[in-house]
Formats: C-alpha cells, structure tokens, sequence
C-alpha cells in the first residue's frame, strides 16, 4: 500500500467547499491528491474535478491515486498563475469552488536531491517546476549582497539577513556554494539557534519563495479565480506563514464586493490534528463566497 502525504484540514476544507453539490471544482495546489481525493469522495458523477500542479512528479502521484475514483477529472501540469487559460482552454467559464494549498508536501521536503531541506545533503535546488532554470544556487551565488539580503529579510523575515548575505558573499569567493548542508552550515556560524527553529529556516524558506515567486503567482492567481466563481461558489486558501496569510487576506478584503468572508478570521487546525500531523500547527485556512447579489444595494 502507497503511504502518501498527510493533507492539512481536510474536513475542514471538504465541509466548506460542499462538492456533494455537484458542479465544477478546482484544485490548484493538487500534490498528491489527499484534499482532491477527499472532494472526489463528495461529488456526484455529473460533477468535474480540475487538479493542477506545476511540480510533474507530484501530478503523476495524484492521476495514479486518483483517476479511477471519478469520471471527470481533468489533470494539468501548470503555474496556478495560468488559472483563467488554463480553465478556458476546458470551456470552463465558470467554477463552484476553488482549493489552493499552499504547503510543500512531505515528498518534496523527504527528497534530497530536490534541495528544499537543510536537514538533507542534496543540491540548492528548490525548484517545483524542474523544467524551470532558475535554481536557489544560482541566486546564492550570483546575487550581489543587497539583493540577497533584501530576499532575506522580506521573503524569509529573517533579522539577521545582512549578516547572513554577508558570510554568504565571502564564502563564494573562495568557491561556489552548491550543497543545501553548506549552506546551512553557513547560516549556523552566524546566527544562534532559536529555541527549536534551525538557524537556517527563514533563508531556505526566503530562497524557495524567490526561486518559485511564489508570492507573485498568489498575488495573480486568487483575482482569476475569484473572477470565476460562481454565484454562491466557494474558496478555501491554506497558508503556511505569514506573508503568504497577508496576502491571501488583503485580496480577500479588497474583494468584498464580490465575496462573503466565511472565516472572518483564519480557521486553524485541532490539538488532535497537530498532534497527529505536528507540520500542521502552523496552517491557517480562509474561505469566502462568491456573493449572490454582487454586493449591490437593494433599491
């Protein structure tokens, strides 16, 4: 028996999309397919399903977990950015609700040759689409000292980002950084361990963002699929640190017009759930739906 990725707040998230309605969904964030199987279980025959995902292997896991459980299921390797083409491509013009996970799974983090752990000796990486160029290895040693600090201290909030890009500037010199275990050792010279956090962790998490621009694909993606709901159709975002809850939040209050807010503020796993899955405790899901009355006073 295949032992996939343990998906966060699936209850949670099956229960605010209420795929037993029938009608058109779309996981943007499909992974291994733990939330798009749950939805499956959920929806009628007449319904359809859409699971993208820009990382090939972990759509090839989910077509192979997932195509026998429903007749209309739609698997496409793909940014989520691409959302609106991607969709109209499938004549899909409008959808009754939208999932975005916006975690790594378990997978990903487990693969050492995919560099996106300090904990594991592999290349910087970090890449979700592999066919892409860009890898964190070339950011780390081509970016001059400014640009790594300012990734840094705004994509991984780090403190210390100047000290860090600084240790990183003087250790290329003497040879390229090529190895996340290097990397992290690098970081560990001159930044204290925090409590049970590695040193590390904010710069893996800031070169993964910039690697992937990650912030960016949210920014474009959530308007495309707002803009596509349907009347009374739903949308269920789970993030995973705070930049990318910022974001999701400000483009939900500033299509108020459009949405309902389901979750005024972020729902958040249980202690059960946590104790069970301890990389859910830093999850937060909100949802909203697509108004009815298009937020126009009545007369």
């Amino acid at each position: 028996m295949k032992i996939y990725h343990q998906p966060v707040m699936v209850k949670e998230v099956a229960e605010i999309l209420q795929p037993e309605r029938g009608g058109i969904y779309v996981d943007c964030t499909v992974g291994e397919g733990g939330h798009s199987e749950a939805l499956l279980l959920r929806l009628p025959p007449s319904g359809a399903l859409v699971c993208i995902d820009r990382d090939e292997e972990m759509l090839k896991i989910a077509r192979e977990r997932l195509q026998s459980l429903h007749p209309n299921i739609h698997f496409i390797n793909a940014n989520f950015s691409q959302i609106a083409e991607l969709l109209e491509r499938l004549n899909i013009r409008e959808v009754n609700g939208f999932l975005f996970d916006l975690g790594l799974s378990l997978r990903q983090i487990q693969s050492s040759e995919r560099g996106f752990s300090f904990q594991l000796d592999g290349p910087l990486d970090m890449r979700m689409n592999r066919s892409q160029l860009l890898k964190a290895r070339d950011l780390v040693n081509k970016l001059p000292k400014n640009e790594l600090t300012s990734i840094f201290r705004e994509l991984g909030e780090e403190p210390f980002a100047e000290r860090i890009a600084s240790a990183i500037v003087k250790r290329r010199e003497q040879k390229p950084i090529c190895s996340t275990v290097e990397l992290a050792e690098i970081v560990k010279k001159v930044v204290k361990r925090r409590g049970y956090v590695h040193p590390a962790t904010r710069v893996f998490m800031a070169l993964r963002i910039a690697v992937n621009n990650e912030l960016e694909e949210i920014r474009s993606a959530l308007p495309s699929a707002i803009s596509l709901l349907k009347k009374g159709g739903r949308i269920c975002v789970l993030s995973y640190h705070s930049l990318e809850d910022r974001i999701v939040k400000q483009i939900f209050r500033m299509n108020r017009d459009k949405l309902n807010l389901l979750t005024s503020k972020p729902l958040r796993p249980t202690r059960e759930e946590v104790s069970l899955n301890p990389r859910a405790r830093s999850a937060k899901l909100r949802a909203a739906e697509r108004r009815v009355d298009n937020g126009k006073c009545s007369t």
